[in-house]
């Protein structure tokens, strides 16, 4: 916790950069941001927030690329139950409403959910949590592997490996109506009778016997934000720690990528099944690059990129239309999106603060309402989407009649 300048560039230092810097008092991520330099930390401690010893500034180590997860949980004191695990699509540091996620998780090994199921248990116990409780934990990429190779629930398909506790709040979160709807359990009304006293065995008793997670049945159930971009044209889409986001949609379906195309096209960005894509991403993200864009060229997709980007694609075999940036000239990316050439867009911001040009071409997508993904994890979940949606694998089910197979299947058990 930082009072001054100088204890907050005596706190990022001593945490190690990149640091999150957050005023104390605030929620919805407000105010919030990722600074990977000294400069940045003075900068935003002089213009961004007031502090004082009774309103600090809280600095945290930001741990990059790795993928954060929600768990939603009840308790009575003595027994848990947990309601769900979701996996963010994106990646942790966008702020939460402002991911996307999967219940359940699609490619985390049993090995880190069972970790997680335990900390969420000891959490649980150790706080004499009466009610909800919601939990964000966060997991570096390296432990795991990639979204987009989809496990069956339950499944594993690696080894475990280091999980952070993000934050713990005893208390209900906004994610508990999607756990809900995708589990049929009314938690929250669960949780206010355990609040006058009741007891978990009363509602859930074979789940606590079995400290198993709300079950799902066969679908996953995919949750993603509703943004105001058509109502602010000139307003930067990319995301971040700030949650930007007005409200947010579910979409079901028995494989990942089905579920994933319904909610983008439930919240107003629908996903293409031809056309060109460009892509233009940061130095980090290029390692994952090649395995990306050949998913896009296999589903009969053309590739446009700027110079770095069409490098890497060039390296690994596929051919890609070169553009010049904003800045360099003309044909760019902006031209092609006003002249209806571009159908998807794949732009990942290059470190703390956006260049020039990358701000052009998000405002520009959102002008010509084209889908815009600002993150490799979301890019790739998109594939999955767009695989399916070629592949024809749109129905329509009432959550309804989701539940009542699910019970008729159990009774029948």
């Amino acid at each position: 916790m930082a009072a001054s300048i100088e204890e907050a560039v005596a706190g990022a230092n001593r945490v190690g950069y990149p640091v999150l810097v957050r005023p104390s008092y605030v929620l919805g991520g407000r105010a919030m941001v990722i600074a990977y330099d000294e400069e940045t930390v003075v900068r935003y401690m002089k213009e961004a927030v007031e502090y004082s010893q009774d309103r600090p500034v809280l600095i945290d180590h930001f741990l990059e690329d790795a993928i954060e997860v929600d768990v939603d949980a009840l308790s009575d004191g003595e027994d848990v139950v947990i309601g769900g695990i979701m996996q963010h699509i994106e990646e942790a540091g966008i702020h939460s409403g402002d991911s996307s996620c999967v219940l359940p998780a699609v490619d985390i090994p049993g090995r880190l959910l069972d970790r997680m199921r335990d900390y969420t248990f000891r959490l649980a116990k150790a706080l004499n949590v009466i009610g909800l409780m919601n939990i964000q934990f966060a997991i570096p990429r390296s432990e795991y592997g990639a979204m987009g190779v989809p496990a069956r629930p339950g499944e594993s398909n690696g080894s475990g490996g280091k999980v952070y506790v993000l934050e713990v709040n005893p208390r209900a979160s906004r994610t508990v109506p999607y756990v809900s709807k995708a589990t049929g359990v009314p938690m929250a009304k669960i949780a206010a009778r355990l609040m006058t006293g009741r007891k978990l065995r009363e509602f859930l008793p074979s789940f606590i016997d079995r400290r198993a997670d709300l079950d799902t049945g066969n679908c996953y159930y995919v949750k993603s934000p509703v943004f105001p971009w058509n109502k602010f044209p000139g307003v930067d889409t990319v995301l971040g720690p700030e949650m930007k986001s007005t409200g947010e949609v579910m979409g079901v379906a028995d494989n990942f990528g089905e579920a994933f195309a319904k909610a983008q096209l439930a919240a107003g960005q629908k996903l293409p099944t031809e056309g060109c894509v460009f892509i233009s991403v940061t130095d980090h993200d290029k390692p994952h690059l090649a395995d990306l864009a050949r998913k896009f060229v296999d589903m009969g997709f053309k590739l446009v990129a700027t110079a770095g980007t069409a490098d890497v694609i060039e390296e690994a075999g596929m051919s890609v239309e070169r553009v010049y940036k904003v800045k360099e000239g003309r044909p760019n990316a902006v031209d092609l999106i006003k002249g209806d050439r571009i159908h998807l867009i794949v732009n990942t911001p290059h470190g703390p603060d956006p260049f020039f040009d990358e701000k052009a071409i998000r405002r520009a997508a959102v002008q010509a309402r084209i889908p815009t993904i600002t993150t490799i994890s979301a890019a790739r979940a998109a594939a999955e989407g767009i695989a399916a949606l070629q592949r024809g694998e749109v129905n329509v089910k009432a959550l309804q009649q989701l539940h009542a197979e699910r019970i008729a299947k159990t009774l029948s058990s």
